[in-house]
């Protein structure tokens, strides 16, 4: 049962019949939205505080109007009697009874108190989505560990849930790779270690390519400094204008702080650039293999472009180089996902849906949406600068004509009511161009969400990324995570007062578990709209929000059943009382009733972060009762075996929340 859900249905019918007092309808969802879990619990267990905007409304002081309300409120068999408090807070209690009845619902089911949704909804979920012909990166993680969070609160609440990996496997990267085979390849190489080797030409196309285009931009970034410094040279030189004046910091002759930043900021910029281009091309140039073979393929990138071309327009050798090189490629990205423990219900890749990309550009001009533009297909949009082109003046189809037919097809094959795109923030504008062609196509009963994430930063503050300015492998990423997850494990076994406890082989098998589970964590924790630096340290701390923490609390519950001799399952099929006789069992109580209230609250708006926020007070509620309730050696045997329902409730609580969030529990650490 969600508590918060009950007691706001309670204030619904107080709140209707003073709406006829109003007059007028009152605006009940933001009203109800008023009543939260209480900060202090010295001020009850919730609080509601809407009668403060009810008392402008109704033209009365808020203590008054917050009276009317307890007087027509009817929580007697849930809550103590409601309290009013300063300007006309409401304070309410649960009852001790009352909870601890509802601890033992929730220990006799296995959804934990989790109800279903009255009105399940069909969902189909686009998460991930790599382009499969290049390592995943570390851009990847937010994607894949969000949507796949998010697919599995989704089932449990009881909607119908479809994953759909839109994966990348038609694109120039195809064409890079098709190139490096034909013209790098080395062939023992690629019979030995197919994906290896196709990694590495890939990577080494690339390199080239992006050496050619540094080459080309490097004139253009040195102008770009020059120009920014002349800018802050005029501004520091210059007197400042009143306006200018009044904006900075009082200065007589001295420009605003603000604007010099500003103009530092700029050339800082400018440099970054030009150093990032220039390490490009001295990384080359200082190798005399690479440069000789960039003297070589000067037309590198244009040649990727053909081999991409005719690909598409199905040239019978590159078709056979695909279907050669494409299971190698989703072999490799396959084995990151099993590591991580994600998976998909579906992998349409942007080639399953090349065949039905001419109909969707017909269907579109035919209905008027689509016009001929300098030679191009477009759709122009109220509210938008530029259209959206569906298909060059060359004839090729673009992405966004791809979403379109992907749009269609899932349409009419999953008859979905809502389609979450798991994406970071910097396609917003796309996403919103896209669904409003989708609405004028005729899909207006779907919900499409475009459900953006942040950036992962380095400590400088900007894209995480290697010291060479490249993106920072995924799997390099795991590696290094479970390298110092496996140093914490042994620290913390070697510590132990007996000694330590686990085998080598066991010691690895946790660190796997606590460094995979450190990165998704971490990740997940954060608001997902917002950018995180990123920090290995901070990630595996035993103490503060990390999924280290959590396992341990977990692994602390373990070891008390382990250490007791304790049958857990019979302790459930007894499902002794509860008994709350100290603040930090009640503290306890009150968290573990509270995880269907989290699981709403973060499926409100698509974020992970409130689950693990819920998660983090759990476990930091566990320590303190750990520390305050001896539980083995409890004053009574009922109070034995009430603090170890508690114990096993909490473990319950944890193992599911985890599991929500893609994440293993470890019994031992």
């Amino acid at each position: 049962m969600n508590v918060l859900a009950q007691i706001r249905e309670r204030f619904r019918v107080a709140l209707a019949s003073l709406g006829d007092d109003a007059g007028e309808p009152l605006d009940v969802a933001a009203l109800l939205d008023a009543i939260r879990p209480s900060q202090d619990p010295r001020f009850g267990d919730y609080q509601a505080n809407c009668a403060m905007p009810l008392g402008k409304r109704l033209g009365k002081p808020p203590r008054d109007v917050a009276a009317l309300l307890v007087d027509r409120l009817n929580v007697a068999d849930v809550c103590g009697p409601p309290e009013i408090a300063g300007p006309g807070f409401i304070n309410l209690r649960l009852d001790d009874g009352w909870l601890i009845g509802q601890l033992a619902a929730i220990a006799a089911d296995e959804r934990l108190g989790v109800p279903r949704v009255a009105r399940p909804r069909t969902f189909v979920l686009d998460f991930s989505s790599p382009n499969v012909a290049k390592p995943m990166h570390v851009g990847h993680i937010r994607s894949t560990v969000i949507g796949d969070a998010l697919c599995r609160m989704l089932r449990l609440a009881g909607h119908k849930v479809t994953s759909d990996n839109h994966l990348g496997d038609w694109g120039t990267q195809f064409g890079m790779i098709i190139y490096g085979y034909k013209n790098f390849r080395n062939e023992s190489a690629y019979q030995r270690r197919p994906v290896e080797e196709l990694g590495r030409l890939y990577r080494l196309v690339n390199r080239i390519a992006e050496y050619h285009d540094a080459r080309e931009q490097l004139s253009a970034a040195e102008r770009k400094i020059v120009h920014a410094r002349e800018n802050l040279e005029a501004a520091k030189a210059a007197p400042p204008t009143k306006q200018e004046k009044d904006a900075g910091n009082g200065k007589k002759g001295a420009k605003p702080d603000k604007v010099i930043k500003r103009l530092e900021a700029q050339l800082d910029e400018a440099q970054r650039e030009r150093d990032a281009l220039s390490a490009r091309i001295t990384t080359v140039d200082s190798d005399q293999k690479l440069a000789a073979l960039a003297s070589e393929h000067a037309d590198i990138g244009q040649a990727v472009l053909r081999e991409t071309a005719r690909l598409h327009e199905g040239d019978p050798e590159n078709r056979r180089l695909w279907h050669q090189i494409l299971p190698y490629c989703r072999d490799e990205i396959q084995r990151i996902y099993q590591r991580l423990g994600v998976s998909f219900d579906h992998e349409y890749g942007e080639s399953f849906y090349q065949d039905m990309l001419a109909d969707v550009v017909a269907e579109l001009k035919q209905r008027g949406m689509a016009v001929e533009s300098d030679g191009a297909e477009c759709i122009f949009l109220d509210g938008f600068d530029a259209p959206m082109i569906v298909r060059k003046r060359d004839g090729a189809f673009l992405y966004a004509t791809t979403d379109l037919a992907t749009i269609r097809y899932r349409m009419q094959t999953f008859h979905p009511d809502a389609v979450l795109y798991v994406v970071d923030h910097r396609q917003s504008e796309h996403f919103s161009k896209l669904f409003a062609v989708a609405r004028l196509w005729g899909y207006q009963d779907v919900e499409l969400a475009h459900i953006s994430f942040g950036t992962i930063l380095g400590d400088d503050g900007r894209p995480f990324r290697t010291r060479a300015g490249d993106n920072v492998g995924l799997e390099s990423l795991l590696d290094e995570s479970v390298r110092r997850a496996h140093a914490v494990v042994a620290a913390s076994d070697d510590a132990k007062p007996g000694g330590p406890e686990m085998s080598e082989s066991q010691r690895k098998s946790v660190a796997e578990a606590v460094g995979i589970a450190a990165l998704k964590y971490a990740d997940l924790s954060q608001n997902r709209t917002s950018d995180y630096v990123f920090s290995f340290d901070k990630m595996l701390a035993m103490n503060g929000n990390t999924a280290t923490y959590l396992q341990y609390s977990y692994a602390r519950v373990q070891s008390i059943f382990a250490k007791g001799g304790v049958d857990v399952e019979r302790l459930r099929a007894d499902l002794p009382p509860v008994v709350l006789s100290h603040p930090p069992e009640r503290a306890l109580a009150m968290q573990i009733v509270r995880l269907p209230e989290a699981l709403d609250e973060a499926l409100a708006d698509y974020r992970p972060n409130i689950l693990t926020s819920y998660l983090f007070e759990l476990s930091k509620c566990y320590s303190s009762f750990f520390e305050n309730c001896p539980v083995l050696k409890a004053e009574s045997d009922d109070l034995r075996a009430s603090r170890l329902m508690l114990c096993d409730l909490t473990g319950r609580v944890l193992r599911q929340g985890l599991e929500l969030l893609g994440i293993c529990v470890i019994d031992k650490m």
